[in-house]
């Protein structure tokens, strides 16, 4: 299947769609600030809306600071739980309902590539995409963060 992503960051949207896929929409609210740390520009909640076919959906990027599932992202569509979550340096585990679907890579630069446990439901497909493109996805373990940050102090 192939999926279609547009991302302006700068702008803060992201629309996510294919051939017979749901259409995925990310959206920093209109007039808010980019953050250079984020691909849509912001892991505020507060400022970000989630719809998938035209239906509100929830998300929830957690901060962003030193522990990799400090990086994870939640989205509730319908009554289904999705997590994306950094297992690497550039992966991240996508999740549906607890169960691992699928990992993921994206550096922000609005490509996603994909690796699937078995056929992806069109959904999984087109939500994890944008939560990867959105979000980015990897992160470095804690010891090596704190290590920078202890290299930077040290003249």
């Amino acid at each position: 299947m192939y999926v279609q992503i547009d991302l302006d960051g700068p702008a803060g949207t992201l629309r996510v769609s294919g051939h017979g896929l749901p259409v995925v929409e990310l959206v920093r609210a209109p007039g808010s600030p980019p953050d250079a740390h984020t691909p849509i520009g912001s892991r505020r909640r507060a400022l970000l809306t989630l719809r998938v076919d035209g239906v509100p959906a929830s998300i929830g990027p957690a901060r962003g600071r030193l522990l990799r599932r400090s990086y994870r992202v939640d989205a509730r569509v319908g009554g289904v739980r999705y997590r994306l979550m950094p297992c690497g340096y550039e992966h991240s585990a996508l999740s549906r309902d607890g169960r691992r679907i699928g990992t993921l890579q994206s550096s922000g630069d609005g490509r996603v590539v994909d690796e699937w446990e078995g056929a992806p439901d069109p959904l999984d497909l087109v939500l994890g995409t944008a939560l990867a493109a959105a979000f980015g996805t990897g992160a470095a373990p804690w010891w090596e963060t704190v290590g920078d940050i202890v290299g930077e102090l040290i003249p």
